[in-house]
């Protein structure tokens, strides 16, 4: 009798004094699969399964050929002539996936009757590319074999399950003349045939669960992979996997495999480019890698310009007979009529992820139909569930794809009529919100409407956009001039410049200088207070003070003062500064704003506490206080529980400066419930670091580090002054603590940041950052730097 490749593998695992399990571990290969070789179940393991266990063997020169040998005899004896093995071709240049094969082999070495894996995903998200080249490299787990079915589940008639049943039954070498025309007869004989056998069956491109259901027979140890565009949710199966776009690494890496490594490397920003711009999906980083592979003269640039055109863009994810547009065709052609509606209309929301309740707007239906026909969408996967609950998100090729049914299926002037019902409820919805956040605000709830406008600034800003485009400048300019209140505390600089920008072009074109002078008094107070760019800040003042002198405005001339006072403060121009201060208390004073007053009052307290007289800041502060808490307790709800906030911090600033650290301490801590209350980010992160220097002050630098790492953590990085100034400190503290390393870093951190900013106060921060990271550690500890 000759040597069969079990009792090889057994005599040299035996003299290599190596149990299965120490073989599997060394080897790659499952205790199960080592099991079933030894016993004679596995006569013919593939090459790459028989070189694994080889090198953990150490097996060389003879032994080594003969293992080989005597594997592919086992191969060529015992395969089906019927071949069970019949797989399509594998992919040698799967990319990615690696947590996806590890589940699979894990389902494969379960030890159940029959595992059940249900694969889906989008179109071109490579559910056959996977499950195949699964198949591949677990046939040696399935001696029976490996068989393949395309169901066609986006054909017009799908493959029945009584034609899948005899396709396997005549695979596995049964004869037609045994084969029943009766289904349930069939079925009986398709079970039967299955189930004393261990087979990998891969069930590809399935309708529904109906299709599916009758085919899952249970077999001894056997596999059953199903793919589907549908979620399938009906069936009982042990696992499922997702299938989601690849990385963006993965995606470069696949394209540098179709098209040539060298090729990718020479170009990476527009290889980067090309994979965002087919959105990460395998099939059409395919279709761009074939395509570039064929056209050896082109750039990978050139291909990106290509895909940079939305209107072109499928067009140019075509190659042979590989296209992204027929593959997402197949699915929306099967969608029912109000499917597809919705659908389409996703495509004209002008964010990202959305809600129901916004696509209701946008496709005309209820919100509890939207809902309804957005999981609809998400079983057909052509919408996927946002990370955030209750949103959902479209892929953005998809998104593309929808555009163009838009366009195709529905008249211009009901594409229109929807589009703009859509952004003038988005805009209507945003300027409602923002309205709640002034001193005078309108009734509503404050954390609702920030909590609406923060989610959703993707859409409002993008409508925003829209209307601004299509010179709607009554909405813009409504718009603009809502936000204002709203955008003191929440958003960042990018954003509020881009919003107030909008707001002055839509002055300018109603004519309205008064409407100018506003809107150039906020867009100067984001960029002096927000985005620190004091010389642009200052050419947008002069605007805004000839804005508001020629329109006779005196209100809006004393903010025109206040916002230059605070210009020349950060450009450290004190005397300056306090000129323009006293300047804009007079002003609103003459105009008989008390509100006002006070903001202009606190202005002035901060340039006295620069100018070192902290008792006469302290004193300000402490009538700016006594205002503002008389108003919240008139209205506890109102905008100035975040002003009365913000006027406890300043007193805080003076009280530490006099080392009254209970009176400093106190007023911290009652800002930083306001601020957490108000939902007022921007005071929440001071009163965090003014915190944080009381505790340092009074000597305990450990509670300090804690304070001033949650005021690092929670600042808005584009307020460099303040981010400059907790670092520094954070720096003194942790010196002070002995963690020179971390104090060092921190320093550094800040030091980066100033060599990016033109304040007069932060280049005074960078010197004395300068100095304390050449001084030895115990002068830092005494100086304080």
């Amino acid at each position: 009798m000759s040597t069969t490749f079990g009792d090889l593998l057994r005599t040299h695992r035996v003299r290599s004094a190596l149990t299965q399990e120490e073989l599997a571990a060394g080897s790659g290969v499952s205790v199960r699969a080592i099991s079933d070789m030894e016993r004679g179940r596995a006569k013919g393991p593939q090459r790459r399964t028989v070189e694994a266990l080889a090198r953990v063997l150490r097996l060389d020169g003879e032994e080594l050929r003969e293992l080989v040998d005597t594997a592919k005899a086992g191969r060529m004896r015992h395969q089906a002539p019927a071949a069970p093995w019949a797989l399509p071709p594998d992919v040698p240049d799967l990319t990615g996936r690696v947590e996806e094969l590890r589940r699979l082999e894990r389902v494969a070495a379960g030890g159940r009757a029959t595992e059940v894996v249900v694969v889906h995903g989008p179109p071109g998200a490579g559910k056959t590319t996977l499950v195949v080249h699964a198949a591949y490299r677990l046939a040696d787990r399935f001696p029976d074999g490996c068989l393949f079915v395309n169901l066609r589940g986006m054909d017009a008639r799908p493959v029945p399950p009584g034609e899948v049943m005899h396709k396997v039954l005549r695979t596995l070498g049964v004869a037609e003349d045994r084969i029943p025309a009766v289904d349930e007869e069939r079925a009986s004989l398709y079970r039967a045939e299955l189930r004393g056998r261990s087979t990998a069956l891969v069930l590809d491109n399935a309708a529904d669960e109906a299709q599916v259901r009758p085919l899952l027979a249970t077999g001894s140890s056997s596999l059953v992979l199903v793919t589907s565009r549908q979620t399938l949710g009906g069936l009982e199966v042990g696992t499922r996997l997702a299938l989601d776009v690849l990385s963006s690494a993965e995606s470069v890496r696949l394209l540098g495999a179709i098209t040539g490594l060298e090729r990718v490397s020479a170009e990476r920003a527009a290889a980067e480019r090309v994979a965002d711009l087919c959105g990460h999906l395998p099939l059409a980083l395919r279709i761009a890698g074939n395509r570039l592979a064929s056209r050896p003269r082109w750039t990978v640039g050139h291909l990106a310009e290509q895909l940079g055109d939305e209107g072109r863009r499928l067009s140019a994810l075509t190659s042979g007979d590989l296209r992204v547009r027929a593959a997402f065709l197949m699915s929306y052609q099967h969608l029912n009529a109000r499917a597809a509606l919705v659908f389409r209309r996703m495509s004209l929301v002008p964010g990202g992820d959305v809600t129901p309740a916004l696509v209701a707007v946008a496709a005309g239906v209820e919100e509890d139909a939207a809902e309804e026909t957005l999981e609809e969408l998400v079983d057909a996967s052509l919408v996927e569930v946002s990370a955030t609950a209750g949103r959902y998100v479209c892929h953005d090729l998809l998104r593309v794809f929808a555009r163009e049914r838009l366009g195709a299926d529905e008249t211009d002037e009901a594409v229109d009529e929807a589009r703009w019902r859509t952004i003038d409820w988005l805009l209507r919805e945003a300027r409602a919100s923002a309205r709640v956040f002034g001193p005078n605000g309108a009734a509503g709830d404050r954390e609702k409407a920030a909590a609406w406008l923060h989610r959703e600034t993707g859409h409002w800003i993008g409508a925003l956009r829209l209307a601004h485009a299509a010179r709607r400048h009554r909405t813009v300019l409504d718009v603009a001039t809502a936000m204002h209140w709203y955008s003191d505390q929440r958003g960042d600089g990018v954003l509020w410049h881009e919003v107030f920008r909008y707001g002055v072009d839509a002055a300018r074109a109603l004519g309205s200088r008064r409407d100018e002078a506003v809107q150039l008094n906020f867009l100067c107070w984001t960029l002096c207070v927000l985005l620190d760019q004091q010389n642009a800040a200052l050419v947008v003042h002069e605007q805004a003070w000839a804005a508001a002198v020629d329109c006779g405005d005196p209100l809006e001339q004393a903010w025109a003062l206040y916002y230059r006072s605070a210009i020349e403060r950060r450009l450290g121009r004190l005397d300056e500064a306090r000129a323009f201060a006293v300047r804009a208390v007079e002003g609103f004073e003459a105009a008989g704003d008390e509100l006002s007053v006070q903001f202009a009052l606190s202005n002035l307290g901060i340039l006295l506490h620069l100018f070192g007289r902290y008792a006469e800041s302290a004193e300000v502060h402490r009538k700016c206080v006594a205002f503002h808490r008389a108003r919240v307790e008139e209205k506890p709800d109102g905008h100035d529980r975040e002003t009365l906030a913000v006027n406890l911090l300043r007193l805080a600033a003076n009280l530490i400066a006099l080392r009254d650290w209970d009176g400093a301490r106190a007023a911290s801590e009652e800002a930083l419930v306001l601020a957490r209350s108000s939902q007022a980010r921007n005071t929440e992160s001071d009163a965090l670091f003014r915190l944080g220097a009381v505790l340092h002050g009074q000597g305990d630098a450990a509670d300090a580090v804690v304070r001033l790492r949650e005021a690092v953590a929670a600042v808005n990085p584009m307020r460099t002054t303040a981010l400059v100034e907790m670092l520094g400190l954070l720096a003194t503290a942790h010196d002070d603590l002995g963690e020179h390393d971390l104090a060092r870093s921190c320093r550094s951190r800040a030091l980066d940041i100033c060599s990016r900013s033109e304040t007069a106060t932060t280049r005074a921060f960078a010197d004395e950052l300068r100095r304390a990271l050449d001084a030895p550690p115990e002068v830092r500890r005494d100086g304080h730097a």
